[in-house]
């Protein structure tokens, strides 16, 4: 059984969060698929540092496909782009309606999530310097938080980008992979332990 995940890029996603999740799933035996989310489809995306990436499909193209998880990178300007866009908060809103896995990571959580109403219940972490996006009661001072009633994962910056992943591929793949790519990576468990 192939495991398939999308993860969306518009002009100014942070390129540590999303190189470092797109690595590690690939190393993990999931298959990724890059869409960009710019209104004018194009596919090679300008991130926040000003690295080039070159997104596999518009999102207009891939919105529909069979994919068990969607992941949002963050990056404010990217992140702003997100929230604008129609497509993708429908797209993200049926990945949720259908249990499927929603993560975010950095800036994308408190500024595409919250504004949209996307997940009224949920716990939740993201930039520490934009905490005051996410509602008290739902932010989690952690570098990785998974919510299994509402199947959100959320992370908090580049920094925690390899938690990120290594938990994204406990839950699609199971334990044992996610400690062969941290093996691979020669890494310690982090403050946050995705063997937990």
């Amino acid at each position: 059984m192939s495991v398939n995940v999308l993860v969306c890029l518009a002009h100014g996603s942070e390129e540590t969060e999303a190189v470092t999740t797109i690595d590690l799933l690939v190393r993990g035996g999931i298959k990724v698929t890059t869409a960009s989310v710019e209104s004018d489809g194009s596919l090679e995306i300008t991130c926040s540092r000003g690295v080039r990436l070159l997104a596999d499909a518009p999102l207009v193209a891939v919105a529909d496909g069979e994919f068990d998880a969607i992941i949002l990178p963050g990056g404010l300007r990217g992140a702003e782009t997100f929230r604008d866009s129609p497509l993708l908060i429908e797209t993200v809103r049926h990945f949720h309606q259908s249990g499927r896995i929603v993560a975010t990571i950095c800036a994308a959580t408190g500024t595409v999530l919250i504004p949209h109403a996307l997940f009224p219940v949920g716990n939740m972490t993201g930039f520490p310097g934009l905490k005051e996006t996410i509602p008290e009661a739902q932010w989690m001072e952690r570098r990785v938080v998974w919510d299994r009633r509402v199947n959100l994962l959320t992370s908090q910056g580049p920094g925690t980008a390899m938690d990120f992943a290594l938990k994204m591929i406990d839950l699609l793949v199971g334990k044992e992979m996610a400690q062969e790519v941290a093996a691979q990576l020669v890494l310690p468990p982090g403050i946050y332990d995705y063997r937990e």
